[in-house]
């Protein structure tokens, strides 16, 4: 009888590695990753920042967790952040007309001018944007924008109607005209109609008294009050065949979608919402905030920024523009952001058509609401 033959070394190192490889397959799944778990960044903003079509692609290179609180209107943003403790927020996207009164109130820290290429900035007013800026020390920074002005269904209203805020009234439109319910970007747009321009923010009692009467004159064509959900499902259903207080923010995703509605910056001019980052007062992920803003404003960040799902806006920076018209010339074309469009916002910014919206200069924010509240119950 023969014996069996001897096992080669060879052969039983490569027998042992088998059974360790299959020991440790089996075993993977109770195997922690050797990836520390995400730094989780509190975002507070309007809706969309915080979604993984602006952020997805960051947070998986960046190791990072955006969790996002939405709100709308500066106003609830405000009240917010007050009710908040110190360090709630690490991140803050605010309306830029609401900047210094979060740096007033101390809500928000001072950031690293040098940090951030201001030299990239689409326009010199950007760069030293008011109220960003306190002696000389920077408390925010701009990433994006976009220019409210009369926005229409085209079925129901010409292009030529459109150039002015006086079609609110076309009797056709009575009952059918909608209000996104916000005080500032509805009252802005009839003080431009009572012919204020640059000092639509800046009014004496008659300038005020005036505002209101134009305002309210406007209320029987009024067929409700919306937020940004029910804005934008009014204008698409048809329900609202005209909309004050909004512009390409909204009727640009619904364009995109194939809905028949436009907006226009009219003959009395038109208002920029800005939006703009800051550190939240005593975070502790201060050095992670700055590296994402410093992002925001890099090509990428910017092209993310304008193409947002929620909302589109313009960009701000030199290097954002030119890869949006490479990467999306549809896009860049159909929101201006091409040279000698008829909305080319740094065109209009520079005729004077554009206004950056603010605050009430001598009446207080609590003056433009309770009026509003007074119009919508009228």
């Amino acid at each position: 009888m023969n014996e069996p033959k001897k096992e080669s070394v060879e052969n039983s190192k490569r027998r042992d590695l088998l059974k360790y490889t299959a020991a440790t397959i089996v075993g993977a799944p109770f195997i922690k990753s050797a990836r520390a778990a995400p730094v989780e960044i509190n975002m507070l903003a309007w809706y969309g920042h915080g979604e993984p079509d602006v952020v997805g692609a960051y947070e998986e290179a960046n190791n990072v967790k955006f969790n996002a609180k939405y709100y709308a209107g500066g106003d609830n943003m405000l009240a917010l952040v007050s009710q908040s403790p110190p360090g709630t927020y690490d991140l803050i996207l605010s309306d830029a007309e609401f900047v210094l009164q979060l740096n007033e109130a101390g809500y928000i820290e001072e950031m690293d001018a040098a940090a951030y290429n201001f030299d990239d900035m689409l326009h010199d007013d950007f760069k030293q944007f008011p109220g960003h800026w306190k002696d000389g020390k920077l408390f925010s920074v701009m990433v994006r924008g976009g220019h409210l002005g009369v926005s229409y269904n085209t079925n129901a209203m010409s292009a030529e109607e459109a150039m002015s805020y006086k079609s609110f009234w076309k009797p056709e439109l009575k009952g059918k005209v909608g209000h996104f319910d916000w005080h500032l970007p509805n009252l802005g747009m009839m003080s431009l109609l009572n012919g204020n321009g640059a000092n639509l923010w800046d009014l004496d009692k008659t300038g005020w008294k005036e505002l209101q009467e134009t305002t309210m004159s406007l209320r029987e064509q009024a067929g409700g009050f919306f937020d940004y959900g029910g804005t934008f499902n009014s204008l698409k259903n048809g329900e609202m065949q005209a909309m004050c207080g909004i512009g390409d923010w909204i009727t640009g995703v619904l364009e995109k979608d194939g809905a028949p509605v436009a907006s226009v910056i009219p003959k009395e001019g038109g208002i920029q919402f800005t939006e703009s980052y800051s550190i939240g007062k005593d975070s502790s992920k201060a050095a992670e905030v700055q590296k994402f803003i410093q992002h925001m404003l890099t090509p990428e960040g910017q092209l993310r920024s304008t193409e947002m799902a929620a909302y589109p806006g313009f960009c701000v920076t030199k290097g954002g523009l030119a890869l949006l018209q490479k990467e999306n010339p549809k896009e860049a074309q159909r929101s201006g952001q091409v040279e000698g469009a008829v909305n080319e916002p740094i065109r209009l910014i520079n005729e004077g058509r554009i206004h950056y919206r603010n605050i009430p200069v001598q009446q207080g924010l609590e003056d433009w609401n309770d009026f509003w509240s007074d119009y919508k119950n009228a």
